[in-house]
């Protein structure tokens, strides 16, 4: 495994980070696959050829496929493959692929009870694989199993269980609900319509409605956990089979119709993605064509990005843009020393920023961040509440130091997380030790895998208690391109969860929490972003994050894949919707 890019390679990195930022070209075409940055401006390779095998590959494995139990870009790009939200985004480049769209939805939501109620008509006609009718109920149903069965399926994000108006009524969800009544709080008077009834008024409620957690499932096919493995679909892909770690193969929806999906084209015949592949033999199998996407959209390692962006050929195949992510360390607001204010300020100073840039491949995977707000999320204010001063390459600690010495901790001891399948994360964790040795903090690193990060580690609080866990590496990309659907499951202490929890600061502050829950009841759009800057400066008083970088991904896109496009909705990934084979 590669501990980290060497100092040569980070260097011809930086540089020829300079060359790709200008030679972008400009023409936003849907041809130009050796243009790099093509995907960013338009559809690369565009085309409407049936046929053929896209196959997909990833280091390690979902967490799950189930699109009520799933809280990763990837899974909610690929899982529309075969499970249709109530709204979407359209296939476009960059900014453009956040513009929303009905898609089991007929329109968007009609708004009433001054924001409070939303109402829904799915599509008539739409048809499970199995060739049965999706109904509203169907709806309801996948709602109430992905936000309500939290000790069955604890991976994807609780918004409807905070924001549902029956939610203090003490409804467990439908697995121990003896009624079968479901919730009050959505109705479905017939099988077209869906009405939704909040606590409060909620703004940006069509993106909310854009989680898989909409896809509809009928109860009676539901497996519980067990439904990741052979989930019924509602898109132009089904299950054919599932080989739990190593490989799932989707194949056409014969029941799929064209007729009630103006999104979906269903270009090849099958679709093969490879699981716990190793990130070198991706890179080199994106660019031998024997595999067209790497699933999970990091992009390519250090040393193939070293070689990409030296070789001028090469580079044209490259994407490298900006996803609505970022590279930060959380501090557990609940575990000694950081439960201190003091020692979290001290380690806002003293993390080398500069060091962890360079552990992740350079300035090209991402510019210094100073906020919580990504750069391409809209309520973003540039500021830096913790300015680092460096004095050639060497940072200068006397911040750090007089925080240290305000907290008492002294020495200490504690431990950081990471994921182990990604290599450049925990590099950046290891330069994060290193910053915090000279200020006196002792930091050992356990890691763990994607597929079992936030179920079982990182995002369980009595875990992070037991094992004295104070500092968590962590990449987050919105929910949805406000800047409530980024910075809520993270700040919010409503958010908090004893399994698969985003908040891994566990930060519960009153201030923010009230903040968040005024902002995304205006209507009136500057002024949520103008509350959600201010939400921003409050985390970053708290010191309960560590910014790190703006993440930028660097992407090989293959030049036997069809319909490439890098949309900021799903991370900078590629839009995994239409993608198909060159002819």
């Amino acid at each position: 495994m590669r501990r980290s890019v060497p100092v040569a390679a980070v260097a011809a990195i930086t540089s020829a980070g300079l060359l790709l930022a200008g030679c972008s070209g400009g023409k936003g075409s849907s041809e130009g696959s050796g243009e790099a940055n093509a995907a960013t401006k338009g559809i690369v390779n565009a085309s409407d050829a049936k046929g053929g095998t896209v196959t997909y590959a990833m280091s390690d494995a979902p967490e799950s496929f189930d699109p009520g139990n799933t809280y990763y870009a990837f899974i909610y790009n690929f899982s529309r493959l075969y499970a249709r939200p109530l709204t979407t985004f359209k296939p476009g480049p960059g900014a453009k692929g956040n513009e929303l769209t009905p898609d089991l939805a007929e329109s968007m939501g009609k708004p009433s009870d001054g924001g409070k109620t939303w109402t829904y008509k799915i599509r008539k006609g739409v048809k499970y694989d199995d060739g049965t009718t999706v109904t509203s109920q169907d709806v309801k149903y996948a709602v109430e199993r992905s936000n309500f069965a939290r000790d069955t399926l604890s991976l994807g994000p609780n918004y409807f269980q905070q924001f549902l108006k029956d939610n203090d009524g003490g409804y467990k969800g439908p697995y121990k609900d003896k009624s079968k009544a479901g919730l009050k709080s959505i109705e479905t008077p017939d099988d077209q319509t869906v009405v939704f009834h909040l606590k409060k008024p909620f703004a940006e409620f069509d993106y909310l409605v854009s989680a898989p957690q909409t896809a509809p499932v009928p109860q009676a096919k539901d497996k519980g956990a067990d439904y990741t493995k052979s989930v019924l679909s509602t898109g132009s892909y089904k299950f054919e089979s599932y080989q739990e770690g190593k490989k799932l193969t989707l194949v056409r929806n014969p029941q799929w119709s064209a007729k009630t999906d103006p999104l979906r084209k269903q270009l090849p015949d099958k679709i093969v993605l490879n699981l716990k592949v190793a990130q070198s033999t991706i890179d080199k199998d994106l660019q031998s064509g024997n595999t067209l996407v790497d699933l999970a959209g990091r992009g390519v390692d250090g040393q193939t990005q070293a070689q990409l962006l030296t070789d001028p050929k090469e580079k044209g195949n490259t994407d490298n843009t900006l996803g609505q992510r970022l590279v930060y360390t959380a501090l557990n607001t609940k575990v000694k020393p950081f439960d201190n204010i003091e020692c979290r300020k001290a380690v806002e100073y003293a993390i080398d920023k500069k060091a962890v840039q360079t552990s992740l491949g350079g300035p090209i995977r991402g510019e210094l961040a100073s906020t919580v707000l990504p750069t391409d999320i809209e309520g973003y204010q540039k500021y830096d509440l913790y300015p680092q001063k460096y004095d050639g390459d060497k940072l200068d600690l006397a911040e750090a130091k007089k925080h240290w010495a305000k907290c008492g901790a002294g020495k200490t001891t504690t431990t950081i997380l990471a994921r182990n399948d990604r290599q450049d994360e925990v590099d950046a964790a290891t330069s994060v030790i290193d910053s915090l040795k000279k200020i006196g903090v002792t930091a050992k690193i356990q890691s763990y895998p994607t597929s079992k990060y936030f179920s079982d580690y990182a995002g369980v609080p009595k875990f992070n208690k037991k094992n004295n866990v104070g500092l968590i590496m962590m990449q987050w990309g919105s929910d949805f391109p406000t800047g409530y659907g980024y910075l809520q499951q993270i700040l919010n202490g409503k958010a908090i969860s004893q399994s698969g929890n985003a908040n891994l600061s566990e930060l519960d502050d009153p201030e923010i929490n009230n903040l968040l829950d005024s902002a995304i009841a205006n209507t009136d759009k500057a002024a949520r972003e103008k509350a959600y800057a201010e939400i921003d400066k409050k985390t970053m008083e708290q010191a309960a994050i560590v910014p790190l970088t703006y993440f930028k991904v660097l992407m090989y896109r293959s030049p036997k894949a069809t319909n490439l496009v890098s949309t900021s909705a799903f991370s900078g990934q590629y839009d995994y919707l239409n993608i198909g084979v060159k002819k």
